[in-house]
């Protein structure tokens, strides 16, 4: 692959069981095709609403230079990793501009397929952050296409997308 964007996993995070509270920090996560990430309790193995096929919700990623620039434009020294919601902080690669394709994260192999949608908890970090992260500054949505462990500093490399997605 030439011209390849390559990446790394910053930070992993796991939501907790209870609605709105902080995410955990892990050294490590368990991916699990077409399912999620093993013990995550907010998408893992869930259910379309429509027909009941796997939920495409299965993994939540955002670029930790991207959430660095909001800091900034909201006079903040920092966000902690993990206070945005996402399940993997990245650096070193532009997401948004990878839905659509396949990225090799780790052991496991995920599908971009969209950019997340801003909640109002966004908000309770610091007003008006929420706003900074609409149109497309708020991270991706992914599916787990192979399964596999994915560590904090494993790398991330784009791939071939396969003709029939």
């Amino acid at each position: 692959m030439k011209n390849s964007q390559r990446g790394k996993v910053a930070s992993l995070h796991l939501h907790p069981a209870t609605p709105g509270a902080p995410l955990q920090n892990v050294d490590m996560v368990e991916l699990v095709e077409a399912k999620g990430i093993l013990g995550e309790p907010r998408y893992f193995g869930r259910s379309s609403r429509d027909m009941g096929k796997p939920s495409k919700r299965q993994v939540s990623l955002i670029e930790q230079e991207q959430i660095a620039k909001h800091a900034h434009a909201l006079g903040l020294p920092g966000i902690v990793p993990g206070a945005v919601r996402s399940n993997i902080e990245t650096s070193g690669i532009q997401l948004v501009a990878l839905v659509g394709q396949e990225i090799e994260i780790g052991e496991a192999v995920l599908f971009l397929y969209s950019p997340r949608d801003p909640c109002s908890k966004m908000d309770a970090i610091c007003q008006g952050l929420r706003e900074l992260m609409l149109n497309d500054r708020q991270g991706v949505m992914a599916q787990v296409v192979r399964g596999g462990k994915v560590r904090v500093g494993d790398s991330i490399v784009v791939r071939q997308i396969s003709p029939n997605r």
